[in-house]
């Protein structure tokens, strides 16, 4: 594997960015692995060498370049979490949309990455992100994933599931049933946006498992549930992705 920590210069800031890719192949589907709200952290990079084991060019970036370098929350820190809730609303889905065209960009520049054959996936507090990335870019996405996401389906102008019309990508969509942040009739509005809007889409409620069950190292952590969404991960990707590279 070939990984490299990189800076992304953007209008807005510079952009860093951990990019993995198998050591030999070029042309490769390109993954937008987007953070969740702890921030961009090895536990993450983990995950994205998983994806990009499988034949990906994977980036993942720090989406809280504009207020700050780096950042992990220190769960025991009161004050790190605050900061965390404060970092995590100065973002919006216009901002990461911004983003992910910078992303790509830099992607159209490496042999190794095809940047008109891309995939999304985004946790927690980028689980709206991946959806309104995938409405942005319809003729690149062809496949994004919100798992256990967060305001997907709320009262608000650029609540993505007003843009299920503009998806073209395959979307799959997974949430726990003990969620503080989206509830059964939350997850049953983004359903029936996408049903609405004729959306090819997977959306599975998971039972029995709490918000951030896919993370090994958080206390929700629930295997089972975690190796499914890897299951139905890859099976989105490869079905998506591969078959024209």
């Amino acid at each position: 594997m070939i990984e490299e920590h990189v800076v992304i210069e953007t209008p807005e800031g510079d952009m860093s960015t951990f990019i993995v890719r198998p050591q030999h192949g070029d042309s490769l589907p390109t993954i937008l692995f987007l953070m969740d709200a702890p921030g961009k952290r090895e536990e993450l990079h983990d995950m994205a060498r998983r994806i990009a084991a499988t034949g990906y060019y994977v980036m993942l970036p720090n989406l809280y370049y504009r207020d700050v370098p780096s950042f992990t929350v220190h769960r025991e820190d009161p004050v790190s979490a605050r900061y965390m809730a404060q970092l995590m609303a100065n973002l919006s889905n216009s901002m990461v949309a911004r983003d992910a065209s910078a992303l790509l960009d830099y992607a159209a520049k490496d042999f190794a990455a095809n940047e008109n054959l891309v995939g999304v996936t985004g946790y927690c507090m980028s689980g709206p992100f991946a959806l309104w990335v995938a409405a942005e870019y319809p003729d690149k996405v062809k496949a994004t994933a919100s798992i256990h996401g967060v305001r997907l389906a709320i009262d608000t102008e650029d609540s993505p599931h007003k843009r299920a019309e503009d998806i073209e990508a395959e979307v799959l969509v997974m949430a726990a049933e003990f969620d503080d942040w989206v509830d059964r009739p939350h997850f049953d509005r983004l359903v029936t946006a996408l049903d609405d809007a004729n959306t090819n889409y997977n959306a599975e409620w998971i039972d029995g498992v709490h918000h951030g069950f896919v993370f090994p190292q958080r206390a929700k952590y629930d295997q089972v549930a975690s190796e499914r969404h890897w299951e139905l991960l890859h099976s989105l990707f490869d079905r998506n992705l591969k078959s024209d590279s």
